[in-house]
């Protein structure tokens, strides 16, 4: 490699994992902002928290390539354009085209890597995302017993505590109302104080009182019997030991989410959409076969009557009798209603079904092709980013985030809404995905080509000029000069 395209690598990489480390921040902030509410207060441990967070940084970098490529790009090519490394470039008789040409083909392996991020890492990174949020979701909340109010955050169990020193972590006028035995408020403990502790391994809680009595009814010996034997104990010391249940964080098959089309790759995304589309195929026939019988028509040897009678032209509608003047008339419209209610209902009843298997296939075909969008994305960008910089010739991270992000902001959007189009079947997946891609392949074409011919894109003296031209070929002006001779 020439010290040319040395020095153009390293300008480029250093950007480009700048970017990427500040995108990938932002990402993961944002990703943190949505699930926080379901990591608060599960008493995880560090570990566990960790984990989620990079699982979720891995679901984002497909995310964060096409936005550092295009930032990178731009702030590369901008810099050489501020300090005059690209005027002199340009004078020494280098072409815009062979300054670019390392830049594309580290722009194509980034390319490449986020097309096996897409395909391999994230789907990985969806099936223990999945796994861990539902692991999450079902450990229950820590336990903190307020004061002044009953607290019912422990299965079976009722408590109410007047107040608390926090100096010795002990309770006062302690209330418990047991709920074990399923017959309502039949056994109560008052205590003057007590304490409360956590096993280590968090599957049983000590409740230790001081100073209380127990009220506990007895059983009834029939229903009928409206007698209750009342026992009471009283204490010195008690304590009670409550099983806890799903508060320890428990860790299960992390495969159970594996058939998610999230946590898939192209290969068994290209199986699942062969399958889903021989079962809406043959959906499909079943569907056509009973509208037939619905409307009447029970035999295949009805579809070709007309052919069989030899009816070659249009059919003589005009000489077939009057119904309304027949004596079944009536009978004949009220079966005719009720072949119109059964195909109705067999069109109700199908889209239940097209719901329950052509969504799946659309989703299988949409999340297919956004493997393939994602890198053409980054790909596309770099001829956007590239060639804008060496317009603007501005560097660091001023204009050049401006530009990305409104860029990118127009991108995701267009993505966005073309994935929901293509997911509700408002238009074909290729074309929900693909529209994003197609939208920027014009304008990136655009500037590619004004940057070559070294166009004055955002020179504003080039337009204060092109606007004196127009002015002087306005009728208003020749009008005015007319009045002054």
């Amino acid at each position: 490699m020439k010290i040319f395209d040395r020095f153009l690598v390293r300008s480029f990489l250093g950007p480009l994992f700048l970017t990427i480390f500040i995108v990938l921040f932002v990402l993961v902030l944002q990703f943190l902002w949505v699930y926080i509410d379901e990591l608060v207060g599960k008493g995880l441990g560090l570990k566990v928290i960790l984990e989620f967070l990079f699982w979720g940084t891995c679901t984002v970098i497909p995310m964060a390539l096409p936005l550092a490529t295009l930032l990178a790009s731009i702030m590369t090519m901008g810099n050489l354009g501020e300090f005059n490394e690209l005027l002199a470039m340009k004078a020494a008789g280098i072409s815009l085209q062979r300054i670019m040409r390392p830049l594309i083909i580290l722009s194509f392996l980034v390319s490449v890597v986020a097309f096996f991020s897409a395909n391999n890492l994230m789907p990985l990174a969806y099936k223990n995302i999945f796994a861990l949020r539902d692991d999450i979701s079902r450990t229950k909340e820590e336990i903190r017993i307020p004061t002044g109010i009953f607290y019912n955050g422990i299965d079976n169990y009722s408590l109410r505590v007047e107040h608390r020193d926090k100096a010795t972590d002990m309770l006062y006028d302690v209330m418990v109302y047991n709920h074990s035995s399923r017959r309502g408020n039949s056994s109560v403990t008052l205590a003057d104080s007590g304490s409360i502790r956590l096993t280590e391994d968090k599957k049983n809680i000590l409740f230790t009182l001081f100073s209380g009595e127990t009220y506990e009814e007895g059983e009834r010996k029939s229903v009928a019997d409206t007698s209750f034997a009342m026992q009471r104990i009283k204490f010195e010391k008690q304590e009670i030991v409550i099983e806890l249940t799903n508060y320890a964080f428990q860790r299960r098959d992390g495969d159970r989410f594996g058939s998610d089309v999230m946590a898939q790759g192209v290969r068994n995304l290209g199986h699942r959409r062969d399958s889903l589309d021989s079962l809406y195929t043959i959906s499909l026939d079943l569907f056509q076969k009973r509208m037939l019988i619905a409307g009447g028509l029970a035999f295949a040897r009805q579809m070709d009557t007309s052919d069989r009678q030899q009816y070659k032209g249009d059919f003589p509608i005009e000489q077939l009798p009057d119904p309304s003047k027949s004596t079944q008339y009536p009978d004949l419209l009220n079966r005719a209603i009720g072949k119109v209610d059964q195909m109705i209902n067999q069109v109700d009843n199908y889209m239940i079904e097209e719901v329950q298997i052509h969504l799946p296939l659309r989703r299988t075909k949409v999340e297919w092709y956004r493997k393939f969008t994602v890198a053409f994305a980054c790909f596309i960008f770099f001829f956007i980013g590239a060639p804008l910089g060496a317009i603007i010739r501005k560097g660091g991270l001023g204009t050049p985030v401006i530009v990305s992000m409104l860029f990118f902001v127009v991108y995701y959007v267009i993505d966005i809404s073309g994935k929901k189009l293509a997911t509700d079947g408002s238009v074909t997946a290729a074309m929900g995905t693909l529209i994003s891609s197609l939208v920027l392949l014009p304008l990136g074409v655009f500037l590619t080509y004004k940057a070559t011919t070294d166009s004055a894109l955002f020179n504003k003296d080039a337009y204060l000029v092109m606007i004196r031209k127009i002015r002087k070929h306005l009728p208003l002006r020749h009008d005015k000069e007319n009045e002054q001779a």
